[in-house]
């Protein structure tokens, strides 16, 4: 009787952790949604709310590494003329890390995402779980190049800087 009374409480601490999980998902998805959204409305206020205060953004650019200050600083020519950008996410991966003995609950994320201008794209980055919720630690958006092009790609790009830096 005690093996079943046993086997019973780990499948209920079980489907109480896979609820845990899925509901934390589900936060972090709506964080992430809401910063795109932000981002298409040039809601400046709500999209820099959502990121951690030592955020990083990596943009698309190797030179675009901002922290969340110069990632505003940035972020503002554009936003105060109502200028927003949309990248619809298509597919995500969050996967839960479990707390450190700092306590610190991080998560990390991958999400594919459709955007007018650069097709699709690739975001992912880190969040970490503080007093008023959910923060972006770091976002990265890049550009997946399909491998079959990607020699043709990185020829391109190599090109490039080295005429970049013939001309400075």
């Amino acid at each position: 009787m005690k093996v079943y009374s046993f086997i019973f409480t780990l499948c209920l601490f079980s489907i109480h952790l896979f609820a845990n999980d899925n509901v934390t998902k589900n936060e972090i998805g709506n964080v992430l949604n809401t910063f795109h959204q932000a981002a298409a409305d040039a809601n400046q206020v709500l999209y820099f709310s959502l990121l951690d205060e030592q955020a990083i953004f990596l943009g698309t650019d190797g030179s675009e590494r901002w922290n969340k200050n110069e990632f505003s600083a940035f972020v503002t020519p554009y936003f105060s003329k109502g200028q927003g950008w949309l990248y619809q996410p298509s597919q995500r991966n969050i996967t839960i890390i479990p707390p450190s003995h700092s306590n610190e609950q991080l998560a990390f994320f991958d999400e594919l995402l459709e955007n007018n201008n650069y097709g699709q794209c690739r975001g992912s980055g880190v969040l970490r779980l503080t007093s008023s919720g959910w923060k972006i630690l770091q976002y990265n958006l890049s550009i997946p190049v399909p491998n079959g092009i990607a020699s043709e790609i990185v020829e391109q790009i190599q090109n490039y800087q080295q005429n970049s830096s013939s001309n400075n």
